[in-house]
């Protein structure tokens, strides 16, 4: 279950027995299959950009252990339609569904700072300790690479400070969701700014739109 690139993190000593024990009493999401997916299709060493959440949707069925992501068949949450509307008016186009797996294969590190929740019960497990791996994890990351940081809202704000660095890239504003997008969220053209400073830093650009399956207008 614990991806062998991460294993080395304190998290997975200390903290995480303790989590682990609690779970098997419940019936939680995303399950066992998902909850370090964001890691396993993100090694360290492949780490390029940290987009964080908050935790796993509650709806059975949606998450799929990564930030913001939902499975493919599921109808995009009010947040991700926000932010690939977006991308649109940034980039031209968005993915053709809610599956953030291409991201995350490409090096977005698409954690949220807790990584389960019961059904229907959003933010239930926010202070059993799971925001040390979020910060863990990044800090692991920033010994490969200089970073972007995409940290949409106060949240993932207040749980990365002090970890980005001179040579990162932190790009901040407004959560994407319907309470705040049109307080600073939109026109912020986070993908393109990202693949700017990816490509000035001498690497490979996001494909952010999945351009094969992207969806224009």
């Amino acid at each position: 279950m614990i991806p062998e690139t991460w294993a080395d993190l304190p998290f997975f000593r200390d903290d995480w027995p303790a989590i682990a024990a609690r779970l098997d009493c419940q019936d939680w999401l995303p399950g066992p299959a998902n909850v370090f997916a964001a890691l396993a299709l993100t090694p360290p060493q492949a780490a390029r950009v940290v987009i964080l959440g908050q935790d796993p949707y509650p709806t059975p069925g949606h998450a799929n252990g990564l930030a913001f992501s939902v499975t493919p068949e599921t109808a995009l949450p009010r947040s991700l339609k926000n932010i690939y509307a977006e991308m649109r008016d940034d980039l031209g186009a968005a993915p053709a569904n809610g599956d953030l797996s291409h991201w995350a294969r490409q090096g977005v590190l698409l954690l949220n700072t807790s990584l389960s929740v019961l059904p229907g019960q959003a933010g239930v497990h926010a202070k059993w300790g799971w925001d040390k791996l979020a910060r863990q994890a990044v800090v692991r990351a920033q010994a490969e690479r200089p970073l972007a940081f995409i940290l949409w809202g106060a949240h993932a704000q207040k749980a990365l400070v002090g970890l980005p660095r001179a040579v990162d890239l932190v790009i901040e504003s407004a959560h994407p969701s319907p309470l705040s997008a049109r307080r600073g969220f939109f026109g912020s053209r986070p993908f393109s700014r990202v693949n700017d400073w990816l490509t000035a830093q001498g690497q490979p650009r996001i494909d952010w739109s999945l351009s094969e399956n992207a969806q224009k207008g």
